[in-house]
């Protein structure tokens, strides 16, 4: 069994969702469909939480009325007998009624979370009403009775696991079955949402766990790009992708896939393929266990890179130096990028600038601090294993008319990192572009 995911673009219009359903019961075989939010609605249902946290029932109000409308409308598009719009139209009120009942309520986060998730729980019952409408044999099981995540917000395998194997046994014989992304219970089963990369973290933790034949990420992108289109020229889309290579790639700026998602599926050996809802025909990105020795896979970019230079000539030889920078890291939850480090100082860049004048205030302790904003990492990703290549060379070589703040190389066989301004990134990524991708086209693989 396959488990498809299809993110708030592809299920965005009346007529996306039709497309979706019979893209997905195309083949006849069963599936589980992950289905996020149809596009915009999670960020209205932010804005009447935002209301609502600041007292103003009347302004929730006005934005539920509206988005009610906005779905309203759908169902005459959707639907084609009286039957299921009715039942669709006395859903959406019930829920929509559900919404108001929070303007009376004592607001927290708890009751902002329940509100964030009624809008995969909106989608999710419109689509599996059409393709009950349209004589497909589907059922809508709930994410809350199936994902969950335990007292440290990691999703719980086991749990997760019992309760999906349970879930299907109980409904056998369906061709679609359908499912919330994003949304969970907590460890203490209140409502909750998994954050890092939502639907797709859903579909990558469904289909591990039941070792699904292929895990799909539907979005509105050809695969994953070489190169980030909207900077270079003349990219295209890569075929295949280590996991590793995929999982460097998503953590350094590749939009199309976040870096934690694929995971679940790497450890269960579980194939994901990236593929595009507004042209099922093309072949996407599969991410998988093999490597192809010899190549470079693609570029990208992550942007707003703070670095912090801290000198010290007391490191010369001082233990615990180190420690004590990390430690002041820790303390503020700022994770680090990357780092490197010489006799008298270490250099170190940051994505979160939450608490970053208590760090440097901390750092200062140690030694002479520096802080260059608006930086960015660019990071080259393939096999760099292989020494007779030299695609590091090729790499340096290409830029050696930009400025390199830092460049971090060795600690990954998958991927070497520069940090240039981020006023460089344009012509950073073009010229990577040109030099490696050109050479890529010329390489003799090793055999």
């Amino acid at each position: 069994m396959k488990v498809l995911k299809f993110g708030g673009t592809s299920v965005g219009s009346a007529q996306r969702m039709k497309d979706v359903c019979k893209l997905i019961t195309a083949d006849g075989e069963p599936k589980i469909v992950v289905l996020s939010a149809m596009s915009g609605t999670t960020n209205t249902l932010v804005e009447i939480s935002d209301y609502l946290y600041k007292k103003n029932p009347e302004g929730a109000h006005n934005v539920i009325n509206r988005l009610e409308q906005q779905y309203l409308a759908h169902i005459d598009q959707l639907y084609t007998t009286d039957e299921w719009r009715e039942k669709t139209e006395a859903f959406l009120q019930e829920e929509f009624n559900y919404l108001r009942s929070f303007t009376k309520t004592l607001f927290t986060s708890f009751e902002e979370k329940v509100i964030l998730a009624q809008g995969e729980i909106i989608s999710t019952n419109m689509v599996t009403n059409y393709l009950m409408e349209q004589g497909v044999k589907a059922v809508l099981l709930s994410a809350l009775d199936m994902i969950r995540t335990d007292k440290n917000a990691e999703p719980d395998f086991n749990y997760i696991r019992e309760k999906t194997t349970a879930q299907l046994e109980a409904n056998p014989g369906y061709e679609i079955y359908i499912t919330q992304g994003f949304i969970c219970r907590n460890a203490y089963g209140e409502i909750d949402n998994l954050l890092r990369g939502g639907s797709d973290y859903t579909a990558c933790l469904i289909g591990a766990v039941i070792g699904a034949e292929e895990i799909q990420i539907w979005t509105d992108i050809d695969g994953m790009h070489n190169n980030d289109p909207r900077v270079v020229e003349g990219t295209e889309p890569v075929r295949q992708l280590y996991f590793e290579e995929a999982a460097e790639l998503a953590y350094f700026g590749a939009k199309i896939l976040h870096p934690t998602c694929i995971q679940p599926a790497k450890f269960a050996g579980v194939p994901v393929r990236l593929l595009n809802t507004m042209d099922p025909t093309a072949p996407g990105t599969i991410i998988n266990n093999r490597m192809h020795r010899g190549t470079i896979k693609a570029v990208a970019a992550k942007d707003n890179i703070t670095c912090i230079g801290i000198q010290s000539s007391r490191m010369l030889l001082a233990h615990g130096f180190l420690r004590k920078v990390f430690e002041i890291f820790e303390t503020y939850k700022t994770s680090i990028d990357m780092i490197a480090t010489s006799e008298v100082g270490v250099s170190v860049t940051i994505d979160n600038r939450a608490n970053l004048n208590e760090i440097t205030a901390e750092l200062k302790k140690y030694g002479t601090v520096t802080v260059e904003e608006n930086m960015c990492i660019i990071c080259v990703v393939g096999d760099l294993s292989t020494q007779n290549i030299g695609f590091e060379t090729l790499a340096t070589d290409a830029l050696k008319q930009i400025p390199v703040r830092m460049i971090s190389y060795g600690g990954s066989a998958h991927n070497i990192s520069f940090v240039v301004s981020g006023a460089d990134k344009k012509r950073t990524l073009q010229a990577l572009q040109q030099t490696l991708f050109t050479y890529n086209d010329h390489v003799r693989r090793p055999s």
